[in-house]
């Protein structure tokens, strides 16, 4: 019989892996998952289409932190930030992450059966893209923006889910959020910069060198630009420009906090974007009440 210290060692390893001990990362994922579910019904999604959604969003986010670790096991114990995750302090096997990833996107999958066959098909590509994006720090410029593209997938998908099509808004939306994305995972790499120049993988904070602020900058005025032409196309009510306007307060306070290159300040940026998506959440739900 496994002791139950060793079983409680194994949980919290698996845990830490998995990052459910920062939520961070799922949330950015279902903001703009969520965002998607309401617009594509007016207002009204369909309970049991919002809990797989949110459910899968949890497992797919999980999964792909478990492969993000397993690609990057040879660097993390060189970043100041990651010298602590389980990889990089060996508790745990090659064999042990690779189980873990295929039992979350065989549970994901499993959660997507009773939905639309649009949905399922586009399931692949969003599984693909979430696998490869940690890769892409060995070669791409701008791996922040391919990262966009793996955290926007739960929009077409939502589409998909409760409309059975993947109209022009959908890719509008995701464009949006690729750019927010984008600004926001700067923030976090410029937390990272002194380690990873040293280690050599590509970021996007290492590609915009003493322009980095102003891409985030730039990145979230484009965000913000699109979300209020989608806005302006739906007919929202001023809930949803309510929303923007505090968005637009929290980008302003970000640019306070990453402006010096502070690692621990540039951290917290990236950590307040979750308000960002609360606040535009909320006012897309209120601006349809509204209406």
């Amino acid at each position: 019989m496994i002791p139950l210290a060793t079983v409680r060692d194994r949980y919290e390893n698996y845990r830490q892996l998995m990052r459910w001990d920062k939520p961070i990362g799922t949330l950015l994922l279902l903001w703009p998952t969520l965002w998607a579910l309401w617009i594509a019904t007016h207002g009204s999604p369909h309970l049991p289409i919002i809990a797989i959604f949110c459910l899968g969003t949890f497992l797919m986010r999980s999964a792909g932190c478990v492969i993000n670790d397993y690609a990057d096991r040879d660097f993390d114990a060189h970043v100041a930030r990651t010298s602590q995750r389980p990889f990089a302090r060996g508790a745990v096997s090659k064999k042990e992450a690779l189980l873990l990833a295929a039992a979350l996107a065989l549970l994901s999958f499993l959660l997507v059966l009773p939905l639309n066959n649009l949905t399922k098909l586009l399931c692949v590509p969003a599984v693909l893209i979430a696998a490869s994006y940690p890769f892409t720090k060995r070669f791409f410029p701008l791996p922040q923006a391919y990262l966009g593209v793996a955290f926007s997938f739960g929009i077409p998908m939502g589409f998909a889910a409760e409309t059975g099509e993947v109209p022009l808004l959908a890719w509008l939306l995701l464009l949006a959020n690729l750019f927010w994305v984008v600004a926001y995972d700067t923030a976090y790499a410029m937390a990272d910069k002194p380690d990873d120049l040293k280690i050599g993988i590509k970021t996007s904070a290492i590609t915009m060198g003493d322009y980095d602020v102003a891409g985030v900058m730039l990145c979230h005025a484009a965000f913000l630009a699109l979300m209020c032409g989608i806005g302006v196309h739906l007919e929202l009510a001023w809930p949803y420009y309510l929303g923007l306007a505090i968005a637009v307060a929290l980008m302003g306070l970000q640019y306070l906090d990453i402006r010096h290159r502070d690692r621990a300040k540039c951290f917290k940026a990236f950590l307040d974007n979750n308000r960002v998506g609360a606040a535009i959440f909320a006012g897309v739900v209120f601006s349809y009440w509204q209406g």
